[in-house]
């Protein structure tokens, strides 16, 4: 029985259905001729989504990414250093003793998976060197853009373990877009801020602010978005990575005033938050109507579970695996 069969057949109630209902509104969407954004939260990229973010984006089930900066840099980490990952499986039974023994050997943990200090460093360096070209020339450019950067270094290559499993280089193969809101909020930003501070290099502007990042998104969104059924929006988790993206559209309708502009064409939220007081993460999607970000009839589906668990599924499903 393939993984489609088996939801089809068992997946019939509550988050269970919810998740069913997804993956065939997310089919029909495409099937549509319309397109997909995905954002990343959490630490999609150190729990392996590569291993089926890459191949639904060479099918053409994803054409935009939004990511948090430590999803954008720990799929290059994935890429050259994942055999040197420690896994950690009582992770829940860590005594603070136990965390600073970790860190006494350069590994930083990531709930279940410590990764070294060194494959951090090794890919900062190379982030370095180009930012510091980047400020002499001029060139401003985004965080994605130079990390793609360092992955097309031939020097680097060589080190790929599994790059049928990156999304990173899925994305440089298919020209999908990257944004990465937030991005001093990872080790690689923390990096560039220090280089500066140091004097290595020269000035902050060599990579793209939010706003200018945000400027990008809305001219992609808008040479993308009609027609019907316009482009869709998948969210892994919550935070900045789905605020800052969902957002584009209340900003073309209602800070550039250029009504008419066709709002999300179907939204799907994968979160283990829970409704709350002012939380975005655990919003119902109903309340993205009064923001003028989705409307009465777009498909939505919020799926309370583990996106670790429930993306995979939902891409295996229309994958046919």
């Amino acid at each position: 029985m393939s993984i489609r069969e088996f939801i089809d057949d068992h997946f019939r109630h509550f988050n269970a259905r919810e998740l069913r209902d997804a993956a065939k509104a997310y089919e029909k969407h495409i099937e549509a001729g319309g397109k997909m954004m995905v954002t990343l939260a959490g630490a999609m990229s150190t729990a392996g989504i590569g291993r089926i973010l890459a191949p639904a984006i060479r099918q053409g089930l994803v054409h935009a990414i939004t990511c948090t900066g430590a999803n954008l840099e720990e799929d290059a980490y994935n890429l050259i250093g994942r055999p040197t990952y420690e896994p950690l499986p009582d992770w829940r039974a860590l005594r603070a003793e136990d965390e600073k023994k970790l860190y006494e050997r350069n590994m930083n943990r990531v709930t279940d998976t410590a990764i070294p200090d060194d494959i951090m460093i090794e890919i900062e360096g190379q982030l370095a060197y180009r930012w510091k070209a980047a400020c002499d020339s001029g060139r401003s450019d985004t965080p994605a853009a130079f990390l793609l950067d360092v992955l097309d270094d031939n020097e680097l290559k060589p080190k790929f373990k599994t790059p049928e499993e990156s999304w990173l280089l899925a994305c440089k193969d298919c020209d999908i877009p990257i944004w990465t809101p937030g991005w001093e909020d990872s080790t690689s930003g923390n990096a560039f801020a220090a280089c500066v501070m140091k004097g290595e290099v020269p000035r902050h502007d060599c990579v793209e602010t939010g706003t200018e990042q945000m400027q990008r998104l809305v001219r992609w969104y808008l040479e993308n978005c009609a027609p019907e059924p316009g482009i869709g929006f998948f969210q892994l988790g919550g935070g900045i990575a789905g605020d800052f993206a969902i957002c584009a559209a209340p900003l073309i309708t209602k800070d550039l005033k250029l009504e008419g502009t066709p709002l999300w064409g179907y939204f799907c939220q994968i979160s283990d938050a829970v409704t709350s007081y002012g939380g975005y993460s655990g919003a119902v999607p109903n309340e993205k109507i009064t923001w003028g970000k989705l409307e009465v009839d777009t498909p939505k589906f919020m799926i309370q579970s583990d996106a670790s668990i429930v993306a995979p599924l939902i891409w295996a499903y229309l994958l046919g695996k």
